[in-house]
């Protein structure tokens, strides 16, 4: 049986260290210590790019950073502050239009809002294929990853042993990504 849930990182954590949850996924690596004992394993990496609807006319980058308002994650998030220290090291100073701490927020808001947001393309990879949003920029060296956070068991359920025996390139792919 598959139960997805959502919470707080450390929330999660609480509850797969006392084994009431089999896995963490998260955006973030964990280190594991002797009282936390965490076994963090990087599944995913995806490029992050600026996207928008598709008639919002050219996008020049990274020019237009400094003239268009943007749709970003919150500061607490890893991307934004890759992207911060990106645009800082070229002497950018980037508009903010809005700050969002959720994703799927964030994925309405491009759709809606008629700025550019910074998102992994996996999170609006649907509204790409669709053309609901068009890739204005792939921000360049910036990823987001994607980890598997789990405790030392006695047993591992087989639909965890077969998550964890993936590589990269195919836990993001989704089933019968091979016959594309």
């Amino acid at each position: 049986q598959l139960l997805l849930q959502s919470g707080s990182l450390d929330e999660l954590l609480g509850r797969l260290q006392v084994h009431t949850l089999d896995l963490v996924l998260a955006s973030q690596a964990v280190d594991g210590t002797g009282d936390a004992p965490w076994r963090c394993r990087r599944i995913a990496r995806q490029p992050v790019s600026l996207v928008g609807p598709p008639g919002g006319g050219p996008f020049a980058f990274p020019d237009d950073l400094a003239s268009r308002p943007l749709l970003l994650p919150s500061r607490a998030h890893g991307i934004r502050a890759g992207f911060d220290l990106w645009c800082e090291q070229r002497g950018l100073r980037p508009q903010v239009r809005a700050e969002v701490d959720d994703m799927a927020m964030l994925r309405l808001l491009a759709r809606d809002a008629g700025a550019p947001a910074l998102l992994p393309t996996v999170v609006v990879q649907d509204e790409l294929r669709s053309g609901v949003l068009r890739e204005l920029a792939v921000v360049p060296g910036l990823h987001e990853q994607f980890f598997a956070i789990t405790v030392k068991r006695h047993f591992t359920p087989p639909l965890l042993k077969a998550l964890l025996a993936q590589g990269e390139a195919e836990v993001l792919a989704g089933p019968g990504a091979g016959a594309r």
